[in-house]
């Protein structure tokens, strides 16, 4: 199991807060299940069967925010009260108007709830404490903020910050485009977004294509700036990089598929991913705030 995406938090390192601390806090904000009535239910699942709400491997706290949602489109609401409305205007004489039509749209939807189908999704999170790192594996900051406001509802006064850094990760990826150099530990991959600052938003996206210095340069020199760029870390894990500093399209290379241990139990298996998960993403974060220019102070 690795994340795809990672939307990253800092915590102090090392940060005193023990997993039982942290059972206790999400043991209120557990899931259980929607009942028929409910459009949407958020709660901590454990990350394994029978297990607690905090799995830890190697000090690595491991959490899950579990999310059953009940699917019912607009279209669907609209067909069944159309045809009410139609009902009513054949025994009334004349037409629901606008604040009929609003509370009849309402009821059904409330009929409707109970026999909609139920979506399940779950959000992982993963706190190092050693060297203080919140990852929630989300493709977007609205979904990891879910994770984050429910986090900070268990936890009181939790000492947590948005990752921050010295230098523009817009202006770093530019530059290093246009010298035509990734930075130590760094190769520079076949994917890349430029992206134009002006009214016209114009962008340049190169997908699996190779990246010539010159073409590159023109684009930059016509006032486009780096937005996304694919990379590779130490020829161990692909990665692209985006203005936001969200990390996504996070892959293991072969050399980590390789070194993998054999292991006879699911169990077994997933604790060694999440141990060489961590461990490599851990080293990976450290050298990402490195290339651009370490963490901002406070």
């Amino acid at each position: 199991m690795w994340f795809k995406n990672l939307q990253i938090y800092r915590l102090p390192a090392p940060w005193a807060f023990t997993p039982e601390q942290m059972e206790a806090a999400l043991a209120p904000q557990a899931f259980t299940p929607a009942n028929s009535n409910e459009l949407l239910r958020q709660g901590w699942d454990s990350p394994r069967p029978n297990g607690g709400l905090v799995h830890v491997v190697n000090k690595q706290m491991l959490m899950m925010l579990g999310t059953e949602k009940k699917l019912l489109p607009s279209s669907v609401i609209n067909q069944v009260a159309k045809a009410k409305a139609a009902d009513m205007e054949e025994q009334q004489g004349f037409p629901p108007g606008k604040k009929a039509m609003k509370e009849l749209k309402e009821r059904v939807a409330e009929e409707l709830l109970p026999r909609a189908f139920t979506i399940r999704s779950n959000t992982w999170t993963w706190i190092d404490p050693v060297n203080g790192w919140l990852v929630v594996d989300a493709a977007s900051p609205a979904k990891a903020d879910e994770v984050v406001k429910l986090l900070l509802k268990g936890v009181d006064r939790m000492p947590l910050e948005s990752l921050r850094v010295q230098r523009s990760p817009v202006a770093v990826m530019t530059g290093w485009l246009e010298a035509d150099e990734a930075p130590y530990n760094f190769t520079i991959d076949q994917d890349t977004e430029l992206r134009a600052t002006g009214e016209s938003r114009a962008a340049v996206r190169y997908v699996k294509h190779s990246l010539d210095p010159d073409d590159i340069r023109r684009h930059i020199a016509a006032g486009k700036q780096c937005t996304r760029l694919a990379m590779t870390w130490n020829s161990r894990v692909s990665f692209v990089l985006t203005e936001s500093l969200a990390i996504k399209g996070v892959k293991p290379l072969d050399v980590i598929k390789e070194g993998e241990a054999v292991t006879n139990s699911d169990d077994e298996r997933f604790d060694n991913d999440i141990m060489l998960m961590t461990g490599e993403l851990a080293k990976m974060l450290a050298d990402v705030v490195d290339a651009l220019g370490g963490e901002a102070k406070a």
